[in-house]
């Protein structure tokens, strides 16, 4: 049991030093992100405190956030908003699937609660993402659809008192046409469907 103990301390050790080591290049990188994805003033913070030994090793691991560079951080899940959230996590999926081996990701309305330029960019994070792994992303925003290598159009249709759900690949023309939609509503205008192809573009 002293033997056990003894190896054990030495890896929960190393496993703490080596997280030490991480924590703050992490949270910089996240930061650097968060800037990009319109949060300039966003800030993620990781915060290891030593605990007696679990499962995990010997560390208890805070991510604690400023939204508004107020110098005051508190634990994600009390702080950030939906869009926040959704954009932090983008950010921090994003860094680990450089690291391992996620071959599909999902993001089901990342854009919560942005718009315009952000939008933009959470569309270049993810379309950089999609170049190494497959994403599948739910969104209503066109800059983030925009930047899709493929769309697949999601609809609901009812036979008597049966609603079924259908999944469709779209072609480039559709592409330019749900876009549209998108940004003008349906039937889609001249300006709209300019702007569709400028996205796609």
């Amino acid at each position: 049991v002293a033997a056990a103990e003894k190896d054990l301390s030495a890896l929960a050790a190393d496993l703490s030093d080596q997280r030490k080591k991480q924590a703050a290049p992490f949270a910089k990188q996240v930061n650097h992100l968060l800037q990009q994805v319109g949060m300039p003033n966003a800030q993620l913070k990781v915060q290891l405190d030593t605990v007696p030994f679990n499962q995990f090793g010997i560390d208890k691991i805070d991510f604690l956030f400023d939204a508004n560079n107020s110098q005051k951080f508190e634990p994600i899940k009390k702080v950030a908003s939906g869009g926040e959230l959704s954009r932090l996590m983008l950010c921090i999926k994003s860094l680990v699937a450089q690291s391992m081996d996620l071959p599909t990701m999902i993001f089901d309305e990342i854009d919560t609660g942005i718009s315009g330029e952000p939008a933009k960019q959470v569309g270049i994070l993810l379309q950089d993402l999609g170049s190494k792994r497959q994403v599948l992303c739910i969104t209503h925003q066109p800059q983030i659809a925009a930047k899709g290598h493929s769309h697949l159009y999601v609809f609901k249709e009812q036979k008597g008192i049966a609603t079924n759900t259908h999944l469709k690949t779209l072609s480039q023309e559709e592409r330019v046409q749900h876009i549209a939609r998108m940004i003008g509503g349906d039937p889609p205008s001249k300006t709209a469907l300019e702007n569709a192809k400028e996205l796609l573009a």
